[in-house]
């Protein structure tokens, strides 16, 4: 129940602030850089690709 509940606060995150639900989940890696990247260029695909990541 714990890590369905995790998961929904990941998501709901990855909606607000992507970098931040990246972060989360992965860490500080590559996976943030690219996310904070998306999100600086275009918003939407920072959104989809931290949605990608949290839910994977």
């Amino acid at each position: 129940m714990a890590n369905d509940t995790n998961k929904v606060v990941l998501i709901i995150l990855a909606l607000l602030l992507p970098p931040v639900a990246v972060f989360m989940k992965k860490g500080a890696g590559k996976d943030l850089a690219i996310n904070i990247i998306l999100c600086i260029l275009i918003w939407f695909p920072g959104i989809v690709h931290a949605v990608w990541l949290t839910t994977k």
